[in-house]
């Protein structure tokens, strides 16, 4: 038996059925390369979903967390604040896009960093509506879930969920949901869902994340804005997946040019340590009472330290427009590929930066998902060395996010497994997708 059966058979006996995961058991792993505990090397098109943008085990992050943990751990910042904490908010505070003054709170997950802006926007408006879309992801949390629009397996079989929660159209052009489409949408729930003067918030990710990466179009995002004022409505912007240059830019929203009332984030802020921020216009942060926000583990210095050196990664590495020059050659390959008869079930090809994915489809004139297909080339992928994820409410999109520190031999070594797992997954299931 090896000793991944072994680890599964274990895991099979001791863990909750509900907490799904892959069959690789890690052991070792080194900016974009994994390794399991039977020795095995994989290519990381993963990074922890979008977490270790600067690679796994990040020399300069390592540091900064070694040097953290020779002064102290932990004295909770409600208790004994200290320099660091303020430091990173100053931080975030200035990168953070829009010229309004900014302030920032720290806790420790995306979801948690969603909980805190609903209660900011409810404190600081009075109201208590908030508007979500239909595909988007916001966390496991009771509110998180009610926000997200995905229900297997996020949903089911968990309700009721909190109540004054709704769900607008996301632009989605590849499926005739345009721009227009969905801002009518929006203005149809405020006729004949829920008044407007009762919404706190729309919270909206740029991209969808486990919606399947489809893009808010600048054009959607800015109306977004203009609707929002109209009615004295937050925005929340959800950069959480799309955050610390994963898209080309700092933030997703950047590319819109539209300032954000609150924004979350997490995933890539701490390059794998356990850390997530709301930063919003100050007068609105400073809503909510003292104690009203907050948490035992919240800015923990640990997290700190290591979103402090993943910052100084990001600008001497320059990341961005690393994310874009990789992103470049993985549309390009991918396009390749779909231009080819062999990978016709590939509906489209899309991204911002290093966050691009495939939609799979079973007939390009239909656009039905295969999730059947991306299953089993996820499966093949992993057979042949390398770490995939799907997404989409029809599980069949392939999303990768690679680090974005990845070498270029790496990055192309992945992508000739994809291709050649890709290939083995169409002839074991007869795909004749027509072109």
């Amino acid at each position: 038996m090896s000793a991944a059966d072994t680890l599964k058979a274990r895991q099979s006996a001791a863990v909750s059925n509900g907490v799904g995961t892959k069959s690789i058991y890690a052991t070792k792993a080194e900016n974009a390369e994994l390794w399991d505990a039977d020795g095995k090397r994989y290519i990381d098109f993963a990074a922890g979903i979008a977490v270790v943008n600067t690679g796994h085990r990040h020399p300069k992050v390592i540091d900064a967390v070694k040097q953290q943990l020779d002064a102290f751990t932990h004295t909770c910042f409600h208790v004994a604040p200290y320099e660091c904490y303020i430091a990173l908010a100053e931080r975030l505070n200035a990168v953070v896009p829009g010229p309004t003054p900014k302030k920032t709170m720290f806790v420790s997950t995306g979801a948690e960093a969603v909980e805190n802006a609903v209660k900011i926007a409810r404190h600081a408006t009075g109201r208590s509506g908030i508007v979500a879309f239909n595909g988007a992801f916001h966390g496991r949390t009771m509110m998180g879930m009610a926000l997200t629009g995905k229900v297997v397996p996020y949903k089911k079989g968990f309700g009721p969920f909190p109540a004054e929660v709704y769900h607008a159209p996301f632009p989605k052009a590849y499926h005739g949901i345009t721009v227009e489409a969905a801002t009518e949408g929006l203005r149809q729930l405020f006729a004949s869902d829920v008044d407007p003067g009762r919404v706190a918030a729309v919270i909206i990710e740029p991209v969808q994340g486990e919606g399947g990466f489809y893009i808010a179009p600048p054009e959607f995002m800015q109306a977004l804005r203009k609707v929002c004022d109209e009615n004295g409505i937050l925005l929340i912007v959800d950069e959480i997946q799309t955050g610390i240059a994963r898209t080309g830019k700092m933030f997703a929203v950047e590319y819109s040019g539209i300032e954000p009332d609150l924004m979350t984030m997490a995933k890539g802020l701490a390059g794998g340590f356990p850390l997530a921020a709301v930063t919003g216009k100050a007068a609105i942060m400073d809503k909510v009472h003292p104690g009203g926000l907050g948490g035992t583990y919240g800015g923990n210095p640990i997290g700190v330290a290591a979103a402090h050196a993943v910052l100084d990664v990001v600008a001497e590495e320059a990341l961005c427009q690393r994310s874009l020059e990789l992103g470049d050659i993985i549309r390009g390959r991918l396009e390749d590929m779909a231009r080819r008869n062999t990978f016709n079930a590939i509906g489209e090809v899309r991204g911002l930066g290093a966050m691009v994915a495939m939609e799979l489809v079973k007939d390009r004139a239909s656009r039905e998902p295969d999730a059947a297909l991306t299953a089993a080339l996820v499966a093949r992928a992993q057979e042949k060395g390398l770490i995939l994820l799907s997404c989409g409410t029809g599980f069949n999109v392939i999303r990768i996010l690679a680090p974005l520190t990845i070498p270029f031999d790496q990055l192309n070594e992945g992508l000739d497994i994809l291709e050649a797992a890709f290939t083995d997954a169409v002839a074991a299931q007869g795909t004749t997708a027509a072109a």
